[in-house]
């Protein structure tokens, strides 16, 4: 067998584990509260219904949950267009409601990050119904207003992610207002240190009310340039599809003024000392960006005065998932970032679910999971994958995403991934709710309800639980390093490292039948897959079907 490729001299670094240091490693589960569990009737999902699920998500063996936004809000994007930063919006519950649920989640040996959309509010906002009634007012500069040109058209060429410009004109003050997203999600001035001390303190509310760590919203996006220069544009062939669209304008430009800015690692140092201040809390980064996430995922978590941790799309794109795709995005963050500390998802809120996205088959669904667990940095989980749901179908009139309508039926949008979780086959709904939900439950999703898989050793959930549970098992997959990254045909591989010993991990990526060589060892114990060692002194041979995975841990 040859080598297609390797990088035997990756070696990634990681500290010993010590109380500060939970989330090294960690497994986080995503809750969408609205889709999650509806405790109300009135169905939408909401915290008291995240509280009667608890020991559900305890039993899966998770470190932490991560809940999308709950705060005040008109609800445009569903949560993501904050208009009260220090509330819980009536239809999740109230402060109180938060605060039982961090302490239930306590009790059961869970952490609680919630969701911060720092970047921009909803356009109700008392800050900007403030900074857009005149051009004096205290707060005129809290958010980025800028003249027209002298035919009337805005300021630059900058576009907005969820389709058009990104600038909308505001008649009271007779200027134009940023918005990289929805028109009435005004992007907030973080070159204003006022901005930037409020934002802080925001966080600091959360913090104060127990929560473990923040998860922060497109977090490449708080500053853009001060001259508010064009974009240039972007070669055809280097356009991707990864954070928007085919048939969204937005991949045509390349994005270097309107985000991914240089000031951004001065405030997110000041976040770091934040979140510091407050012991083991964390501040886990959304990267957004097509051609460079990786690269910007490296610098913000290169130093322990940055953030703890960020993810990029590059795993949560429709590439299909192969030996040299994965080898291709961790070898350039390893290779960016030697210290810096990874999260890996492969599904959440914003993509189509990867069951559907790649076409995996149950065994294929099991080997990619168990890459996830094996590879060194943070994992995310999205509700729902652990039953093995697929995309949900929606007809044009189901869709509520404005993204979603506005590019209909070339993209259709999120909410396919966003249906209620199926949590009783039996049930109306699935057991989501009593009542109609605000998306359907797709009839596709009822035998793989979680009472239709529970107690059954061979379902997608068990299979969770036990790759889960393998990886708190072996503390070298969640603290050890990452050494001699390697594919072979359709089988990618590595080795993970500590004191305690080492751990070569392989991965059959495909259909065909592949021999693999492990490494030389005297003292090695099959941990997944089938060992047959040739000598104590030569390389043993692993026979790897296809979509299957295999380890061995090593003195």
């Amino acid at each position: 067998m040859s080598n297609q490729a390797t990088a035997s001299a990756i070696s990634m670094k990681a500290k010993p584990t010590i109380d500060g240091d939970w989330w090294r490693g960690a497994v986080i589960y995503q809750i969408y509260p609205r889709s999650f569990q509806d405790s109300d009737g009135d169905g939408v999902g909401d915290l008291q219904g995240i509280i009667d699920r608890l020991l559900y998500v305890a039993s899966l063996g998770v470190d932490a949950i991560w809940i999308s936004p709950f705060f005040t809000s008109p609800m445009h994007d569903f949560g993501y267009d904050i208009a009260d930063y220090r509330n819980v919006d009536p239809l999740f519950g109230t402060i109180s409601t938060f605060e039982s649920l961090v302490t239930k989640a306590h009790g059961y040996g869970i952490k609680v990050l919630i969701d911060l959309v720092l970047s921009h509010t909803s356009d109700v906002h008392p800050w900007f119904i403030e900074s857009s009634s005149s051009r004096e007012n205290p707060k005129s500069d809290w958010y980025v207003w800028a003249d027209a040109q002298d035919d009337g058209s805005p300021p630059n060429n900058w576009l907005s992610v969820f389709g058009g410009m990104a600038w909308e004109w505001n008649s009271v003050r007779q200027q134009y207002f940023l918005h990289n997203f929805l028109d009435s999600q005004p992007d907030l001035n973080f070159h204003n240190s006022d901005v930037q001390r409020e934002a802080l303190d925001v966080v600091r509310f959360w913090l104060e009310l127990g929560v473990d760590g923040i998860r922060l919203d497109t977090v490449n996006f708080y500053f853009c340039d001060k001259e508010l220069r064009s974009n240039p544009a972007l070669p055809k062939g280097e356009r991707s599809a990864d954070i928007a669209p085919s048939v969204n304008p937005y991949n045509m430009q390349h994005h270097i003024y309107d985000k991914n800015r240089p000031e951004n690692l001065a405030f997110l140092r000041s976040l770091r000392k934040t979140l510091n201040s407050y012991g083991a809390c964390i501040g886990l980064g959304e990267v957004g960006d097509a051609q460079h996430g990786l690269e910007i995922m490296a610098e913000y978590t290169k130093d322990d005065s940055l953030l703890h941790s960020c993810y990029a799309f590059d795993l949560l794109s429709g590439d299909q998932i192969t030996a040299e795709k994965v080898y291709s995005v961790i070898s350039t963050f390893e290779n960016k970032a030697p210290s810096g500390n990874p999260t890996w998802a492969f599904s959440n809120h914003d993509v189509v679910r990867h069951t559907t996205r790649w076409g995996l088959t149950m065994d294929a669904q099991t080997t990619v999971l168990t890459l996830l667990m094996c590879l060194r940095g943070l994992a995310c989980l999205y509700q729902g994958e652990e039953l093995g749901l697929s995309q949900a179908e929606l007809t044009r009139e189901q869709i509520q995403d404005p993204y979603g309508r506005r590019f209909w039926p070339e993209f259709k949008g999120r909410d396919g991934c966003r249906t209620p979780m199926a949590w009783d086959s039996n049930c109306p709904h699935a057991g989501f709710s009593e009542a109609v939900p605000w998306l359907p439950v797709p009839d596709s999703h009822r035998p793989l309800a979680v009472s239709a898989q529970e107690g059954d050793s061979v379902s997608m959930l068990q299979q969770y639980r036990d790759v889960i549970a393998l990886r708190r098992q072996w503390p070298v997959l969640r603290f050890g390093e990452l050494r001699n990254l390697k594919i072979e045909k359709t089988v990618l591989s590595f080795v993970r490292a500590d004191a305690s010993g080492q751990m070569f991990c392989a991965f059959n990526l495909g259909d065909e039948t592949c021999e693999v060589a492990a490494p030389s060892m005297k003292n090695g114990t099959g941990v997944l897959g089938e060992y047959n060692p040739a000598s104590e002194s030569s390389p043993g041979l692993i026979i790897m079907k296809g979509w299957s995975s295999a380890a061995i841990h090593y003195k």
